[in-house]
């Protein structure tokens, strides 16, 4: 018998089954409760009353259902306001950290022979480990100086200070694309310029996702920078006016919750639609 079912090739049932793991199900359980629990109270006392968010029973649920925090959040923070800001900042940060950070990688690589090309990556890579506050001062004073202390300095300096991170990201993919493909097109006559553009920023599709996605989530939820750098206070972040609710408005907990939802979204959608190309860009740039 035993013969038989061998050379049949059939495998028993027992042996087919994939073992339960308890450990990394009860991680996952655990961190899958860190996440669901906070999102739910934050739902659940947005959608009550003052009168009932004033106990501060996180886990009661509304009776009746109200929308009035969600009306009055977005009259307190000016949010339409705020949101065009916040996008304004965001869209020329992603913008501009992909594209320079391809440029100033793909000169790296292709001139990695060169002393000074070579040096340039090595002194984008100490800069990574200077803390913010260290240089937080010198650069308030001077983008004060340069009139740049509005969402326009905000987005400068976001990019400037990504340029460190994305570049490694971008040197790491560019070294798996073969210097063949650059060398057929200049035989047509390709300038470096068109060769760049055509050829090599398609090619870094994934990795400028990635790029894109880190460097959006981490502008759009940026505190520090727009309250350091913004001085006109009709011209702050969402997450800086978010900060009203910790103050004067600290007993409004359904206001609170309100606005942090409202702020949240965009970041949630976004990162729920491009959140494959995280990984993918990574590992493509790691294996390649």
């Amino acid at each position: 018998m035993s013969t038989i079912s061998a050379s049949s090739g059939r495998i028993p049932p027992k042996a087919s089954r994939e073992r339960f793991n308890i450990p990394a199900t009860i991680i996952l359980l655990v961190c899958g409760l860190s996440v669901a629990i906070p999102l739910f109270v934050a739902v659940n006392m947005s959608l009550k009353t003052t009168a009932q968010a004033v106990d501060g029973r996180a886990f009661t649920l509304p009776a009746p259902f109200s929308g009035e925090a969600f009306a009055e959040a977005w009259s307190l923070t000016d949010f339409p306001r705020a949101l065009a800001i916040s996008g304004m900042i965001t869209f020329v940060s992603v913008v501009g950290e992909i594209v320079i950070s391809a440029l100033a990688a793909y000169a790296i690589v292709r001139n990695w022979h060169r002393r000074l090309f070579r040096w340039s990556f090595f002194y984008l890579l100490a800069a990574m480990f200077i803390p913010f506050p260290v240089v937080a001062l010198p650069q308030v004073q001077l983008t004060g100086m340069l009139g740049l202390d509005n969402p326009a300095g905000v987005a400068i300096l976001h990019i400037v200070f990504a340029l460190a991170f994305n570049t490694m990201l971008f040197t790491a993919f560019l070294r798996s694309i073969p210097l063949e493909l650059e060398e057929s097109m200049r035989m047509d006559g390709a300038t470096t310029w068109q060769v760049f553009w055509r050829l090599i920023f398609p090619l870094l599709g994934p990795m400028a996702a990635t790029v894109g996605i880190f460097a959006f989530l981490q502008s759009w939820n940026d505190f520090m920078m727009p309250s350091l750098i913004i001085s006109n206070p009709e011209l702050q972040t969402l997450p800086v006016l978010q900060s009203m609710f910790q103050d004067q408005f600290s007993n409004n907990y359904n206001v609170s919750f309100a606005s942090y939802l409202m702020a949240m979204a965009p970041a949630i959608i976004v990162y729920l639609f491009a959140q494959r190309w995280v990984i993918s860009g990574l590992t493509q740039g790691a294996v390649k």
